[in-house]
């Protein structure tokens, strides 16, 4: 059996990584340290832009892959589990 590169897995998988790409900033950008480092803090004390260079993609592409990892990691312990009950 051939199978398409649009099965309903595959969709799931681009889903959760577009999702967790776009949730894992703004949580990054909700917590009281990424504040105080982009001028939350009293007469911008510890202000450091920095962290939008370093951390901020990082936190991109960790909320982008961890959902796929995830994702990954289940469908073959699926498959695996199904393998195992078909075999007499």
């Amino acid at each position: 059996m051939r199978r398409s590169g649009t099965d309903p897995m595959t969709c799931g998988g681009c889903g959760l990584s577009a999702l967790g790409a776009t949730a894992a900033p703004l949580l990054w950008l909700s917590m009281p340290r990424t504040r105080r480092h982009l001028g939350g803090g009293f007469e911008n004390e510890g202000m450091d832009l920095t962290v939008l260079l370093t951390e901020l993609p990082l936190v991109t592409l960790g909320g982008a892959f961890l959902p796929l990892l995830a994702l990954t990691l289940l469908t073959r312990l699926r498959d695996r589990d199904r393998r195992r009950q078909r075999q007499p």
